[in-house]
């Protein structure tokens, strides 16, 4: 990467630039005038391209010319898009081509809490799950009684919880009882049930949802005791009894969940969901490549991480099947990118539905070009294994993930997963929190870091303003996973985000 006051150069061999602040019509750049205003973070054309012809950013393809355009000219909506094929060309998956000899491993540790069955744990919730939409308002009432905003006496006595959460959602009967949609959210349940940054987990059903809880606690080989309590509306006889037994459970469960110390724990224990939303023009060049190397860090450590989002990865995709530490890893990564082609047709949408109109406005314009900016997230560790959706995750190292593009449905996968950091990059501002795990926001420009200071957790904007390297950035942004791991508080955790960002995929008919 070149770059010089007024743009940025990612690769010689790009047909674009990238401005690094607004230009006015007339500025010459390269020896040629730029022709019209051209927004910060937006391309321009580095010379003539013809109607047809690929245009390239980072070395690769990110669309067509819809028609020529000249040197100095905004590429973007009205002159670039997939072409006649809609992004069909040919992609090399080189399995395994750029493996590469795993990196020398280091020892760095942060503050946790070890369970009594080893896992180690970022937080310390006790978590209410619904198993239908239908029990949401009666676990949000039992989760109210313990707010520390609404009643800041229910949890004066136990320090050392972080807070009483309830998780619901909007499906759970309606659907087929042996479908793929269920297994989805079943999946999902179990692994919040499981997860480590929840002490204990209270689970209130309705009593005739086809999400039977009895079914899913088989599914997922878990037994009722002291961490893990279920009942139901229905057998409880309605909302007010269930929402008053609801806390007296919950007061059963605080002396245990509050018997806990933080502890040095290994690097190794983290595992970092990965993400990027309201993407801009600059997210692939500093947040995400910055994420990219903190990854990198945390891969040498021990530890993991997961990138996920499939419909944002599509076209570029080759970049992860290059550095698949086995065929079959990247063979399957490449069939869930064909599930999603199908998924897509049979729904009337095409994969390159995406970019969302605001990162448009920030300088995105194909698919193939945000994709190619968010796989940066990964750095360059050699990708382990793919899991489906919500999967346990047991591989460590990179792994892939694959969840939908929509931040809320993919985090919730990743935490499933056992995720219990989210680290998630913003180019045009995102507020959002996932409970039980902390997320960091990290701002692709110094811009959104001055409008949204109060959302965003790092400023990654110093890599466009020439005054941080993307090494000494990906080195803060691990040091703040290992002090948020440890206990210190994100932005979003401040603002009570975390409980409505609860969101499983939903897939299939609803009935």
């Amino acid at each position: 990467m070149t770059s010089t006051p007024s743009y940025i150069r990612l690769h010689p061999n790009d047909d674009v630039l990238i401005a690094r602040q607004q230009l006015l019509g007339g500025t010459v750049i390269e020896g040629f005038p730029v022709k019209g205003l051209i927004p910060a973070g937006h391309k321009i054309a580095t010379h003539a391209i013809s109607q047809g012809a690929p245009v390239r950013r980072y070395n690769q393809i990110i669309g067509f010319a819809s028609k020529p355009i000249a040197p100095g000219e905004h590429v973007h909506t009205p002159n670039l898009d997939m072409g006649p094929n809609k992004g069909d060309f040919e992609r090399d998956y080189a399995f395994g081509a750029d493996v590469k000899p795993e990196p020398a491993r280091r020892e760095a540790t942060f503050m946790g809490i070890k369970r009594a069955d080893g896992r180690v744990a970022t937080r310390n919730y006790i978590g209410i799950l619904s198993s239908v939409n239908c029990s949401a308002t009666a676990a949000r009432a039992i989760a109210d009684h313990f707010s520390r905003h609404n009643n800041p006496a229910a949890l004066a006595a136990f320090p050392n919880v972080d807070g009483v959460v309830a998780l619901t959602h909007g499906t759970g009967c309606g659907m087929d009882s042996d479908g793929l949609g269920l297994q989805i959210l079943q999946r999902t349940l179990i692994g919040y049930a499981t997860h480590a940054n929840f002490a204990a987990v209270l689970v209130v059903g309705l009593g005739c949802e086809s999400n039977q809880i009895n079914a899913w606690l088989a599914t997922g080989r878990l037994r009722e005791g002291e961490t893990l309590r279920a009942f139901s509306i229905q057998d409880t006889g309605g909302t007010a009894k269930t929402v008053a037994k609801g806390i007296a459970l919950i007061k059963d469960m605080l002396p245990q969940a509050n018997a806990v110390r933080r502890e040095p724990c290994s690097a190794a224990h983290i595992t970092i969901g990965l993400q990027c939303g309201g993407s801009d023009g600059y997210s692939g060049i500093s947040a995400n490549p910055a994420l990219g190397a903190a990854v990198d860090l945390l891969v040498a450590h021990g530890g993991s991480a997961i990138p996920s989002e499939t419909p944002e990865i599509y076209g570029a995709e080759h970049l992860l099947t290059r550095r698949a530490v086995k065929v079959e890893v990247g063979e399957k990564l490449i069939t869930r990118i064909k599930w999603w082609e199908h998924y897509a047709r049979v729904n009337d949408g095409e994969m390159n539905n995406n970019p969302s109109p605001g990162n448009k406005a920030g300088g995105l314009t194909t698919i193939l070009e945000k994709s190619l900016g968010a796989v940066a997230k990964g750095g360059t560790s050699n990708l382990q294994a793919v899991y489906e959706y919500a999967e346990p995750v047991s591989a460590h190292g990179l792994v892939f993930m694959d969840t939908p593009g929509y931040d809320p449905v993919s985090a919730t996968g990743q935490v499933a997963g056992g995720a219990n950091v989210i680290c998630f990059t913003t180019g045009r501002g995102s507020a959002y929190g996932c409970a039980p795990s902390p997320s960091l926001k990290l701002s692709t420009n110094s811009a959104l870091w001055r409008k949204q200071e109060e959302d965003m957790d790092i400023n990654c904007g110093e890599i466009i303003d020439g005054s941080c390297t993307i090494a000494a950035m990906g080195q803060r942004i691990f040091e703040k996973v290992l002090a948020t791991a440890s206990g210190a508080h994100s932005k979003s955790e401040s603002h009570g985000y975390g409980q409505n960002e609860f969101v499983p995929w939903q897939v299939g008919a609803v009935m």
